[in-house]
């Protein structure tokens, strides 16, 4: 079972069942749907926390190139692959009142030389853990 990895304890990661991370493509294995992982929490440190064990039941990819906006046309429209406002939200970025902050969310995700594609792993839990791995 591989580890997935968190540096911060999100509040997505309280969610009771669902929760996403979004991941480069692995060098070595990439992540594939109906995978179990471990969900960890600063797994390279003294406090390193097991969360709990989830299974990848999505995933969908996100150009963080591309600009949402909330005036898309058929000129310039708004495509599957744009992260919007409100999946930033959802991961814990947040702007002015309380809406989604985009930019923050790309600062934080982005790697120098691993380019703009990212992937969108919603994964499911299946089981919780309270302790210390």
């Amino acid at each position: 079972m591989r580890i997935l990895n968190f540096q911060k304890k999100w509040p997505k990661l309280n969610n009771s069942l669902l929760f996403t991370s979004f991941r480069y493509d692995r060098r070595d294995k990439d992540w594939q749907v109906e995978e179990v992982v471990k969900v960890c929490y600063r797994t390279r440190f003294p406090d390193r926390e097991e969360l709990g064990v989830a299974r990848i039941i999505r995933i969908d990819e996100r150009d963080m190139s591309k600009r949402w906006s909330p005036y898309a046309t058929h000129l310039r429209p708004n495509t599957e692959d744009t992260i919007p406002p409100w999946e930033a939200a959802e991961d814990g970025f947040y702007g002015m009142h309380g809406s989604g902050n985009v930019e923050k969310m790309r600062e934080f995700i982005r790697q120098p030389g691993r380019g703009d594609i990212v992937n969108k792993l919603t994964l499911y839990w299946i089981e919780r853990f309270n302790g210390k791995g």
